[in-house]
């Protein structure tokens, strides 16, 4: 996926470039060693789109494209396992999903006309041949593939298996006067982050960019800050944090159901 630190367009070897991420059913994390690479997790949302999976590039290296959904330089190293989902299952999709950032660390559950399926992490986007179309990670692409021609495929959100709670990943310029994230690792997508703070006696919504980043132009001022997170099933999580570094990664003590 070829991009630079905020806009990111995908390129794709043949027909995609976009991608997906890991595999594992609701209660346990796919192992690359599984036989059978179709777990799956039980709750969908949102529609169900079709298309085509194809090979990468996609991987946390970055070896051909910057993630759409990371920093420059990628993800950091105490996010690839949870992120990859106990491996590298990544993808990415088109940006005509992109959600303003919100598809950024959601999972999508893969499903092939073949009858294999599988769970994966999106950690780009960008352009792909046709709307409906991903691009995988190795990993996904071993365990989807039957040597079929077209790949043809259905892929729509779903919820993460459990890697652990949610992570909190401070942008290297946030300050107290201009306050940015990433929530990482969220078992459902997020809809919306507020943040109560000095500044903000009432919860404010922050404003999502296209890399998946939430952001408080004006800072959470100094000292303590709650932030809400509302998922896009409707739950709604609180998390308290007696305040922040930049560049900080603080791992959170409560995670979606």
């Amino acid at each position: 996926m070829k991009s630079n630190c905020k806009v990111v367009f995908i390129c794709l070897s043949i027909l995609s470039l976009a991608g997906i991420a890991c595999g594992e059913d609701d209660d346990k994390k796919y192992d690359v060693g599984d036989s059978d690479p179709t777990s799956q997790s039980n709750v969908q949302y949102g529609d169900v789109h079709s298309g085509m999976y194809h090979l990468g590039p996609v991987d946390f290296g970055e070896t051909q494209w910057h993630n759409a959904c990371a920093p420059a330089g990628g993800y950091r190293a105490d996010l690839v396992e949870p992120t990859g989902l106990g491996g590298e299952y990544l993808a990415g999709v088109s940006g005509t999903y992109k959600m303003n950032g919100a598809i950024c660390d959601a999972c999508i559950l893969v499903k092939t006309a073949k009858g294999k399926s599988i769970v994966a992490r999106v950690v780009t986007y960008g352009a792909t041949n046709e709307p409906g179309d991903i691009d995988v990670s190795p990993s996904v692409y071993t365990a989807l593939n039957m040597e079929e021609w077209p790949r043809d495929m259905t892929w729509e959100l779903t919820a993460c298996p459990d890697t652990g709670n949610l992570y909190y990943e401070f942008q290297t310029e946030a300050n107290v006067w201009w306050s940015s994230l990433w929530v990482r690792n969220a078992k459902v997508p997020i809809e919306k982050v507020e943040v109560k703070s000095k500044k903000h006696p009432e919860f404010t919504e922050m404003k999502r960019g296209g890399d998946g980043t939430l952001t408080d132009g004006s800072g959470f001022g100094e000292g303590p800050f709650t932030l809400r997170m509302t998922g896009i099933d409707g739950q709604v999580i609180e998390e308290e944090f007696e305040g922040f570094s930049a560049g900080e990664l603080i791992i959170g003590k409560k995670q979606f159901q």
